[in-house]
C-alpha cells in the first residue's frame, strides 16, 4: 500500500483552475477562483433562500456553485452552464439532485432553460468575464437573462471591471454595487432587479441607499 497521500480536492480545482486560465485568460478573466468571503457577499446580494430556480453562468471549479447549493432550499433547482469542457466535468461530478451541470453558451439560456423544462429563474448568478468578452456576445448574454428573468428576479454579477454596469443599463433598470476588497483580486459585486425602481426614483426616495445594496451580516463561513 503505497504512503502517497491523494492532494485534496480543493487543491486539485485550484490547479485546474490555474491551469485553465492559462489556456484560456480571456474566457476565465481571473487567475485565482473566488474566496469564502465573495461567495457569502453574491448568496447576500442573490437572495438565494427564496429562489425555486437559480442559474449560474460561468461555474469554474464549482465553489460557487457548492456555495449556492448549500444556500438553497431542498426544493430549488440549480442550472449551472459552463462553456468550458474541464471546468464542466468537475461541476457533473458534483453530487447533488438539484444540481443540473450544462455545456454551453449562456447567450442560449432561454433555449437551456427550456430543455430542462424550467420555470423563470428568480435569481441569475453571473461569474463570466464581460469586460474580456466581445461586446456584441455581453450584450446577447445580457439580453438572454432579462428575457428570461423572473418578475421582481435578480441578477448578481461579479466582476473585475464595471463593463457588465454598461451592457446592462438597455436592458435592465438601476444596478447596486459593492466592492469586495477581501477578495485577491477586489472585485465588484453587481445587483439588478427586474421592474425594479430607476436609478433617479431611488434617488429621490433613499438617496442613501443608490447605487449600494446592504453590507454583509455576520455568518457562518461556506466550504468549497
Amino acid at each position: 500500500m503505497s504512503g502517497t497521500k491523494k492532494p485534496h480536492a480543493g487543491s486539485r480545482r485550484h490547479v485546474a483552475f490555474f491551469s485553465e486560465f492559462l489556456k484560456h485568460p480571456l474566457q476565465i478573466g481571473s487567475l485565482i477562483p473566488s474566496s469564502h468571503f465573495l461567495e457569502r457577499r453574491i448568496l447576500e446580494a442573490a437572495g438565494i433562500a427564496s429562489a425555486r430556480t437559480v442559474v449560474e453562468l460561468g461555474s469554474g471549479t464549482g465553489g460557487t456553485t457548492r456555495a449556492i447549493l448549500q444556500a438553497m432550499e431542498p426544493v430549488s433547482k440549480l442550472l449551472s452552464i459552463e462553456i468550458n469542457p474541464n471546468f464542466h466535468s468537475i461541476i457533473r461530478d458534483i453530487q447533488d439532485e438539484r444540481l443540473i451541470a450544462h455545456l454551453g453558451s449562456a447567450c442560449e439560456l432561454k433555449e437551456i432553460l427550456s430543455v430542462y423544462g424550467l420555470d423563470a429563474p428568480e435569481t441569475v448568478i453571473s461569474g463570466i468575464p464581460f469586460s474580456t468578452m466581445p461586446r456584441n456576445i455581453g450584450c446577447q448574454v445580457v439580453e438572454a437573462i432579462s428575457s428570461t428573468l423572473a418578475p421582481e428576479g435578480c441578477f448578481v454579477a461579479y466582476q473585475l471591471s464595471d463593463r457588465v454596469a454598461t451592457l446592462c443599463r438597455p436592458y435592465l433598470e438601476m444596478e447596486q454595487m459593492e466592492l469586495d476588497l477581501i477578495n485577491v483580486p477586489p472585485m465588484r459585486v453587481y445587483r439588478w432587479r427586474k421592474n425594479g425602481f430607476h436609478r433617479d426614483q431611488m434617488a429621490k426616495t433613499h438617496p442613501e441607499k443608490a447605487g449600494v445594496f446592504p453590507a454583509d451580516k455576520p455568518g457562518p463561513d461556506k466550504t468549497r
